[in-house]
């Protein structure tokens, strides 16, 4: 979990730059007093509420769609990775063939 919270973190701030916008700025438009909880989020030590990456998407003008590719993909990686799977095609199961 921890990497996609650094993937995710890592995604954001450059979204943020991208914008022009300080840690601060976009704590204060997101509620918080203190731009730490932004900080803490770039640097891949925890990830937004949801509702508060909702307002991520709105004010870095993203699309809701990559993000939550984003999100998926990254837990896909991890889960494959724990699990020792490798990503493969996914095939239907083979049928038997009936003799009549």
């Amino acid at each position: 979990m921890q990497e996609l919270f650094k993937v995710m973190g890592k995604f954001l701030q450059s979204k943020r730059l991208e914008k022009n916008l300080s840690q601060g700025e976009v704590a204060t438009r997101l509620g918080y007093s203190s731009p730490q909880f932004i900080s803490n989020i770039e640097r891949g030590l925890c990830a937004p509420p949801l509702k508060k990456l909702k307002q991520l998407i709105q004010l870095y003008d993203l699309n809701g769609e990559e993000v939550v590719g984003m999100i998926l993909g990254e837990h896909e990686r991890h889960l494959r990775r724990t699990l020792g799977l490798r990503r493969v095609g996914i095939r239907a199961p083979k049928r038997r063939r009936l003799d009549s």
